[in-house]
Order: C-alpha cells, then structure tokens, then sequence
C-alpha cells in the first residue's frame, strides 16, 4: 500500500471492458500495461513534469525499466485506480511505483515499479534534472521500510 495514498488524489482512474479480455475472461497483460502508462503520464504532470514544462524546456521523460506484480484478475466492468509513490530522485532519474487498486474496495490488484529516465529531447539523451525540479522532487520522495 502506498504510504501517501490518503492524500494523493489518483493518478489513473479507469474501467476494464470485454475487449481488454484475453481467452481466459479476465483482462489481459496489455491491459494492466496500459492503465500504468497512463497513471505514468498522470503521475508525472502531478510532479510539474507534464505537457507545459516538456513544451518549454524540450525535456520529456521516457521509461527504462518496469516490473509488474500481479495480484488479482480484473474482469469486464471493473473499475480501478491508480496510486503512486515516488521511491527515489537520482541526477537524471526517477524510480516510482503504482498501486492498481479496485475502486469498490481498495483491494491491491497489481503494483509496478518503473525506473524514468529525463531526457533531452533534441538529443534523446537522459539529462540532469534543472535543479529547482531536483529539489522539489526530492521533497516528495515517501520513504517505504522495503
């Protein structure tokens, strides 16, 4: 559970419908990978990195690792959310993870880590942070005991 899901608002809220099936009935992995690129782009726009800022400076983010875990099937009609917690700022990176919560009952339905590179995008290169991004992104830094 992320330890500041009581005061972020999501940052993905969304359903599962039958095409998001798989011959099992319940949603497939491109589905789960969906909602988190989503929540991805929610969650940095929520970190002053979204469209206004990429625009200005012709920075962008782009991800370098991700690893899910899966807990409980989705099925057609399921409604979710997504938490986030940022875990860590590094010169030119992020590292962050999701919690896809039902939206009924909170229940964890999947977590994924992500690693994000800040690049330049004219070069498409992984640069540093401006400092005054660094420093606000460390402040939100939530500590976790793992």
């Amino acid at each position: 559970m992320p330890l500041n899901e009581q005061i972020l608002e999501p940052t993905y809220v969304g359903v599962v419908y039958p095409w998001d099936t798989d011959h099992m009935g319940h949603a497939n992995i491109a589905r789960y990978a969906q909602i988190f690129d989503s929540a991805n782009w929610g969650f940095f726009s929520r970190l002053g990195l979204g469209r206004p800022y990429f625009d200005v400076s012709g920075s962008g983010m782009a991800a370098l690792t991700q690893e899910a875990t899966y807990h409980k099937e989705l099925f057609p009609g399921d409604t979710v959310a997504v938490y986030t917690d940022l875990l860590e700022v590094r010169e030119k990176t992020i590292r962050y993870r999701h919690y896809l919560r039902m939206t009924r009952d909170g229940q964890l339905v999947a977590t994924s880590e992500f690693i994000a590179a800040h690049l330049d995008r004219g070069v498409r290169r992984a640069t540093p942070f401006p400092p005054g991004i660094a420093a606000e992104l460390r402040a939100r830094v939530v500590a976790h005991p793992d």
